[in-house]
């Protein structure tokens, strides 16, 4: 089994995000590189050497996150799975258990003034307004939102059409400021940048598709935007569930980093309405 091809056909198998192809790509050519120091190959590895793996890779002055390290073993065990099959995937837990917090979300009077400061009429002022307006609004991924084309904002139905992790698509509102802002800079400061037949709904100056780096540019870490999205739905009363798919989650146990928001929302309700409490 030639390990560096096996990985390069998982590479190229499609199904996963620009972004998680290059960490699974550099992933998984560490762990190949690992591999061949022992004269291994990708066919000999079980739970043994997996556990090996990763025991160095948590150990010494230069050990690893528990995050870094359960994405290094999602890396492998995706490969494993696909080169394969599942059967040959081991399950044992290897990685420690991590306790899942909440994310930082800004307030909505933090949300504000970020949209101020990026406030102007200036064409890229106007971008830049529309952009983060959205990614508030509908709670996208800097990489989602950046992906997006003319023909994806319906607004007549008041909706955007996402294309998600994974080739997942699905349907988020439009809501009405972000709806305002995308309006006024498609109207007057889109023109003014495009330079070519590009759909892209959010330009660069030079008139191409904007890019996520250009996203984190305007905000260091614009997937806070993303939740506060979740955040104020669920102190705002939305259930679980529907933030699920407004997320664009795979599974409901991603989205509950926000259950305990929804505990404190509960609390007060109770605190309100029941006689004893």
């Amino acid at each position: 089994m030639d390990t560096t091809a096996a990985i390069d056909r998982f590479l190229a198998h499609g199904g996963l995000s620009d972004a998680t192809q290059r960490a699974y790509g550099n992933d998984l050519r560490s762990f190949a590189a690992w591999l061949d120091t022992r004269g291994l190959d990708l066919g000999e590895v079980d739970a043994r050497v997996l556990s090996d793996w990763v025991g160095e890779l948590g150990s010494g002055r230069d050990r690893l996150a528990s995050a870094t390290i359960a994405r290094r073993l999602a890396a492998v065990r995706s490969c494993l799975r696909y080169t394969f099959g599942p059967a040959a995937v081991p399950d044992a837990q290897l990685t420690p258990s991590r306790a899942r917090r909440l994310p930082d979300a800004p307030k909505p009077a933090e949300i504000e003034e970020i949209l101020e400061i990026v406030d102007g009429d200036t064409p890229l002022a106007l971008r830049n307004r529309a952009l983060l307006e959205l990614m508030y609004s509908a709670g996208l991924r800097s990489a989602e939102a950046v992906a997006l084309d003319l023909a994806d904002v319906d607004f007549d139905r008041e909706v955007v059409h996402v294309r998600g992790k994974g080739g997942k698509e699905r349907v988020v509102p439009l809501g009405e400021e972000a709806a305002l802002q995308l309006a006024r800079y498609l109207r007057t400061g889109r023109p003014s940048l495009a330079a070519g037949a590009n759909d892209a709904i959010f330009l660069s100056a030079r008139g191409r598709r904007l890019d996520t780096s250009t996203v984190r540019r305007l905000l260091r870490h614009p997937h806070r935007l993303r939740h506060a999205f979740a955040t104020h739905l669920l102190e705002g009363g939305a259930d679980l569930r529907v933030i699920q798919e407004l997320l664009g989650h795979a599974s409901l146990s991603t989205t509950q980093i926000y259950s305990h928001v929804d505990a404190r929302r509960l609390r007060r309700v109770y605190d309100r309405s029941h006689p004893r409490s």
